[in-house]
Parts: C-alpha cells; sequence; structure tokens
C-alpha cells in the first residue's frame, strides 16, 4: 500500500471538506466555529475512504476525492441528524 496515494487522497478531501465550508460560511465568524472544522474533518474521512474503493489512480479520481470530499459532508451530517432525532 502506497502511503503517498493515502496522504493525496486525504489532502484532496480535506481540501472539498474546506471548500464546503467557505461556500456555505455565511460570516467570517462561521469558519471559526467547531462546525467548520467537523466539515474539514469529515472531508478528510471521505477521501481516505474514495482511496479504497476507487478503480484507478489517475486524474479523474483525484477529482472525484475533492468532490467526495466537497458533498460527503454534507450527506454524512444529513445522516447523523436523521439519527439524532430519533
Amino acid at each position: 500500500m502506497d502511503v503517498t496515494q493515502i496522504i493525496w487522497f486525504i489532502l484532496l478531501g480535506i481540501l472539498g471538506g474546506i471548500a464546503n465550508v467557505i461556500i456555505s460560511a455565511e460570516s467570517w465568524d462561521d469558519l471559526k466555529k467547531f462546525s467548520a472544522f467537523k466539515r474539514t474533518v469529515i472531508g478528510a474521512i471521505v477521501g481516505f475512504l474514495y482511496k479504497f474503493l476507487y478503480s484507478d489512480y489517475g486524474f479523474p479520481n483525484f477529482v472525484m476525492a475533492f468532490v467526495a470530499g466537497y458533498m460527503g459532508t454534507d450527506f454524512l451530517l444529513a445522516v447523523i441528524e436523521k439519527f439524532k432525532k430519533k
């Protein structure tokens, strides 16, 4: 297992999570909240998981790791909120 590949996918997931935080922030203070940190960590986790689910190593999967880090945070947080209500 190549550690550099894992690190690349985690970093791309983090970047996707950060992009999600920046786009969804309504003010500068929103960037300093714990929820912003949580979304970034979830992006890293999604990037790590994507590394083990992709079909080939290369450019399209780097882009998809970023997208998964961006979109996966909303999906996972929605699932968590749904289970909290029950």
